[in-house]
């Protein structure tokens, strides 16, 4: 072993203390290891950040971009209304989720899958009243293992495919890995949904899954029945049912400027009636865009897209100075001076039965406001009010909800066609949804986890090293010398249990361009079919369960889910175990040595 190679090897030894000690942050960390390997020449210094400038990381970014772009169109609330159900227990909503997620990454990327169901099993989660890192590491587990029934479903499948063309003069078809692959995954999907989300540490900083405002976060708001809406002819209490899915309390109707006695449950709607209702933001624009109600300022809102300026909904509270105390939003031209409506009222669940724009304003009351973009702080400031803490409220589009999903479709076929390169179709549908204003161009950025990046830009270097520097050899020579007079079905094992670890370590396209020809290697030195060992490490490179650098969707949920490095192999490591008692007999089955 040469001095380089002991030196590297120390470096992630060293990483992977710390990283499972936790009491640094994992970008800290990382960073540092780059820097001292560039320091002690086992990283070139012109290769030091070609890691921020990897598909991977790119990737990520642009992934977590895009979901936020579908939360505001509001496809995530589409498939939240249609798909989940946040009554449903733990375990039954982590089986759903599973399989849907699963299906989905067998025809796209798995990648992709992902970002298009974390943000509704956040939402999901959110609704259940549970920290959503309980079902986030699930779902990432459960897109991985889906990725493997299909060529396009994750990378080294195709890796795979091109390596045996090159080798041995033909690539594996479409549905070549299911009878292993979706086998593996069926089984694999069985064990998360059954124990392996039991096995998930709760988090010891309770700030991570819970919203300290919560308690303050209901509001008393208005929506209107806009004309030839399908819900005219309905009784109020036909939309409990819905109003009940989306954690809103329908309280009254109000018609004609008056409020009727009582809940009015049985009167029927007509256009341009009122609906009282009770909700958090979150749950009031969900409920608004599942019905496709109107505000009740609608012209006011109107009249705020007609200047140009996009949308943002704000939370103040009302002090003893403030210019609205003891007024009501109408008496002050709230919406002519400042071009912002009012969009509900908290007042800590005391009843008030007047119109919300026409309630005159108390101290300590919360006002939700929809304001233009950048005008938040002079609107608070304004009003005499104080701002509440940003909690990430946004105004969906659900008016371009097909437009998104249709384009982010699009690009999702076309890069699983190999028409366009995966970074570039989701770099694509970024701009699409700043272009179409699904996304504002001042938050694009806000919803990158840059700690995510950094891990990812520091690590990819010292893999690459590992590979450079012969590390990767060094451990490909020593399974070959530890196989011996092994039967070749140990060998297959061996071999899986190997790429699985530099799975964890290395990138997982990376793992499988080492791994497969060391495969075709100890097959041909063993006088057997290859076939058997590329569909090995073809598994083995995608199951990356241990570690959130081991795979893209691990990196994804590392923040959101608000994990530490060493919460993975608390599900991954008998997971990763399954994967290998499962998937060596099903080769042997249909892939003969």
């Amino acid at each position: 072993m040469s001095t380089d190679q002991i030196i590297l090897f120390a470096i992630f030894f060293a990483v992977f203390v710390l990283l499972i000690w936790g009491r640094l942050r994992y970008d800290i960390v990382a960073f540092s290891a780059l820097m001292l390997a560039v320091v002690l020449g086992v990283v070139p210094t012109g290769s030091a950040f070609e890691g921020f400038g990897h598909p991977a990381t790119l990737i990520v970014a642009l992934v977590l971009i895009v979901s936020a772009g579908l939360v505001r169109s509001g496809a995530v609330f589409l498939i939240t209304r249609t798909m989940i159900d946040s009554s449903r227990s733990l375990g039954a909503h982590i089986t759903v989720m599973g399989v849907v997620g699963g299906a989905l990454s067998a025809f796209m990327n798995n990648v992709a899958a992902l970002a298009l169901l974390m943000p509704v099993d956040m939402q999901t989660a959110r609704k259940a009243g549970r920290a959503a890192r309980l079902s986030l590491m699930p779902l990432s587990f459960a897109t991985i293992l889906g990725g493997m029934a299909t060529l396009i479903g994750t990378p080294p499948n195709i890796i795979i495919s091109s390596i045996r063309e090159t080798s041995l003069g033909e690539p594996f078809r479409m549905f070549d890995f299911a009878p292993v692959g979706a086998i593996t995954a069926l089984v694999g999907l069985v064990f998360v949904a059954l124990v392996g989300w039991r096995l998930i540490p709760e988090a010891e900083d309770e700030e991570v899954i819970s919203d300290p405002m919560r308690a303050y976060s209901e509001y008393i708001a208005e929506l209107v029945v806009p004309d030839e809406s399908d819900l005219i002819g309905k009784r109020v209490q036909d939309l409990y049912e819905d109003a009940e899915r989306n954690d809103v309390a329908i309280l009254g109707l109000v018609r004609d400027g008056k409020r009727r006695y009582g809940t009015s449950r049985t009167t029927k709607l007509a256009a341009g009636d009122t609906l009282v209702i009770e909700a958090a933001p979150e749950a009031l624009d969900e409920f608004r865009a599942a019905l496709d109600l109107d505000f009740t300022d609608s012209k006011r809102k109107e009249r705020l897209k007609a200047a140009g300026a996009g949308l943002s909904q704000i939370e103040v509270v009302v002090t003893e100075s403030a210019r609205i105390n003891g007024k009501t939003a109408q008496a002050i031209g709230l919406n002519w001076r400042r071009r912002a409506v009012l969009l509900g009222i908290s007042r800590g669940g005391k009843p008030f039965r007047s119109q919300v724009r026409k309630t005159v304003a108390h101290p300590g009351d919360i006002l939700l406001l929809l304001v233009p973009e950048g005008s938040e702080a002079e609107v608070t400031e304004w009003l005499g009010c104080l701002p509440l803490a940003q909690r990430g409220l946004s105004m969906t589009q659900h008016n371009k909800v097909w437009l998104a999903i249709g384009l982010f479709g699009a690009a999702v076929a076309a890069a699983s066609l190999g028409l366009v390169y995966l970074p570039v179709a989701l770099g694509i549908v970024v701009l699409g949804f700043v272009f179409i204003g699904v996304l504002p161009l001042r938050e694009l950025y806000d919803h990158v986890e840059w700690p995510v990046v950094v891990l990812l830009g520091s690590m990819i270097p010292l893999g690459s090293a590992l590979e450079t520097l012969g590390g990767t050899e060094l451990i490909a020579d020593g399974l070959i010398s530890l196989a011996g007079d092994w039967p070749a079905w140990a060998v297959l094992t061996a071999i899986m249990v190997v790429t699985m670890t530099l799975s964890d370590v290395l990138n997982n396209t990376a793992t499988a361009i080492v791994a497969a020809p060391i495969g075709i290697e100890m097959a041909g030195k063993l006088g057997v079919n290859p076939d058997p060992f590329l569909m090995a490490v073809a598994v083995a490179a995608s199951c990356a369960f241990l570690t959130p650098i081991g795979h893209k969707n691990n990196t994804l949920i590392l923040g959101p889910g608000g994990y530490r490095f060493g919460d993975y192999w608390r599900m991954g490591l008998p997971l990763e175990v399954i994967v290998v008692a499962t998937s060596v007999p099903l080769i042997l089955v249909f892939w003969p040595l």
